[in-house]
């Protein structure tokens, strides 16, 4: 099983101008690896990061958007996944980070930790969809999947990261929103 945080720097090669929208325990990690004023972080309400990086696909056609949900999160807001469907924002890339736990909130399994997050993305009407356990297929694919046209879902299974207590602080302060405003031009 791979590595949150081993992923997450293989990304970091990728990510240029994206959008990145983050949720809980991947958040934390990304922050660490690659603070940028392009990043958005989704908290307080489990289950809204592929409903927040929907909008801004929506709102921001011309830049691609990537969301990194947590299984647990996404488990809250399946409703989610239907509405990407019909939409269909060729900029969306969404990765659902799939350890089986509810990792920010205790690490509480999954009630199903085998739930088959790719089928229920494509019976949603996502375009493309894939599941990467190994991370030598996962630095060899994501950059290419990174350039496809959305809706894009990708499983991304994971071992649990540590359960340590987590300060929001530093992702909250108002001139991280207000720099993602200004390089948006919003």
């Amino acid at each position: 099983m791979m590595k949150r945080r081993d992923c997450l720097e293989i990304l970091k090669k990728h990510i240029k101008d994206e959008i990145v929208v983050a949720a809980y325990s991947t958040a934390h990690d990304w922050l660490d690896i690659n603070d940028r004023p392009l990043n958005y972080f989704s908290f307080g309400a489990m289950g809204l990061g592929s409903s927040h990086g929907l909008g801004l696909a929506l709102a921001r056609p011309e830049r691609k958007v990537v969301v990194f949900d947590g299984d647990g999160s996404l488990l809250m807001n399946l409703g989610t996944l239907v509405t990407i469907g019909a939409a269909q924002p060729k900029n969306f890339i969404h990765t659902v980070w799939h350890n089986g736990s509810y990792e920010a909130n205790g690490g509480h399994p999954l009630p199903n930790r085998d739930v088959d997050f790719v089928g229920l993305a494509k019976s949603a009407g996502y375009g493309k969809v894939y599941r990467l356990d190994d991370i030598r297929n996962f630095e060899q694919q994501i950059g290419a999947i990174l350039k496809e046209e959305g809706p894009v879902f990708v499983d991304v299974i994971i071992e649990q990261g540590p359960i340590v207590p987590r300060e929001y602080d530093e992702m909250y302060k108002p001139e991280r929103r207000r720099k993602l405003r200004e390089v948006l031009g919003a």
